[in-house]
């Protein structure tokens, strides 16, 4: 008795989901991304209009000054759906829990030269509330955008500042000890140094456009912030002289920021690349929120440079305009 094995090449009757089709087309395969995130937008059926903003839908495409014809278009370059963003942060949370267990076992913050480590908390602690201003900020963005597309990163983008803040308060703790917070709510709230990013922070919290609050939060304040604290300050003068314990601890805020960055960066050239009128508008949001960012940074730069602080800030906001010039809104 023989017996022949045949493989049946069986073809699907379709692709994908038919609320995804109308986005990819039916003959194309999509990914869990692209399941998750195409056509999930609420569009119709609405009962009635939130009484807080009666003059709009609950989901309203006017609430923003910017106009797609898709916002769909809006495709986040990390593939990033719930489960892997979860499963990427797990991976950077169990790196940053080696390295405080790390430090914290060899004792290594005691080996940092207190008045480097007194700087570095000066500059590092205030930081978490501004983080939590971006977490703010950004659920907001999610609250009044329109399209998955656009909001779900948005809110991952939330999320990840409340874990920048609570990393921030752990390295208070791990360094100096609780009354470092103490210290570091006071100078948010008292201290002439940081009373200009703090209006900068509030001041964003009351921008209706979400695109706006979207670029002045997401583009010029963390696009100028990030690379002159993290980059300048913690790598390369605090790691330099004897304190790469605080690099250490402050690992994941470089990392995520290159990495959320080519979100934004991916959004802003979408947006701008679909109309003039669009172009127009980002680009005076653009360079208007970066220059009110630079002056509310120069005192915190101040802190972190001592008598170099004008030059590190001027370093930071000239790489911030060519990234401009790269998403097409440099100011002509």
């Amino acid at each position: 008795m023989t017996i022949d094995l045949k493989t049946v090449d069986i073809k699907p009757l379709r692709h994908n989901y038919a609320h995804v089709a109308q986005y990819v087309g039916e003959g194309k395969t999509a990914s869990r991304y692209l399941e998750g995130t195409m056509g999930s937008q609420p569009t119709a059926n609405f009962h009635y209009r939130p009484t807080w903003d009666p003059d709009h839908d609950l989901f309203d495409t006017s609430r923003t000054a910017i106009v797609m014809s898709n916002w769909y278009a809006l495709k986040d370059p990390r593939q990033f759906y719930y489960a892997s963003w979860t499963t990427t942060r797990a991976r950077q949370q169990d790196t940053m829990e080696s390295n405080f267990e790390f430090v914290e076992s060899r004792g290594m913050a005691d080996l940092i030269p207190a008045a480097l480590a007194a700087q570095a908390l000066a500059v590092l602690v205030p930081l978490r509330h501004a983080a939590w201003g971006a977490n703010m900020n950004n659920s907001q963005i999610c609250a009044l955008g329109y399209g998955t597309a656009f909001t779900a990163p948005a809110m991952f983008h939330a999320m990840d500042n409340l874990g920048i803040a609570q990393y921030l308060t752990r390295l208070a703790v791990s360094v100096s000890g609780p009354n470092m917070l103490d210290d570091a709510k006071s100078a948010w709230l008292a201290d002439p140094a940081w009373q200009a990013l703090r209006r900068y922070v509030e001041d964003t919290f009351v921008i209706d456009d979400p695109v706006e609050l979207f670029v002045a939060q997401n583009l010029a304040l963390d696009g100028l912030l990030y690379p002159l604290v993290y980059d300048r300050f913690v790598d390369e003068h605090v790691a330099l002289n004897n304190g790469s314990a605080i690099a250490m601890l402050t690992a994941f805020m470089p990392e995520w920021y290159d990495e959320s960055s080519r979100w934004v960066d991916a959004v802003v050239k979408t947006m701008a690349a679909e109309s003039e009128d669009n172009l127009a508008c980002l680009t005076h949001w653009a360079h208007h929120w970066e220059e009110q960012a630079a002056a509310a940074l120069l005192p915190v730069a101040g802190l972190a440079f001592k008598n170099n602080a004008h030059a590190a800030l001027d370093e930071a906001r000239g790489q911030l305009r060519a990234r401009f010039a790269k998403l097409g809104i440099a100011r002509q």
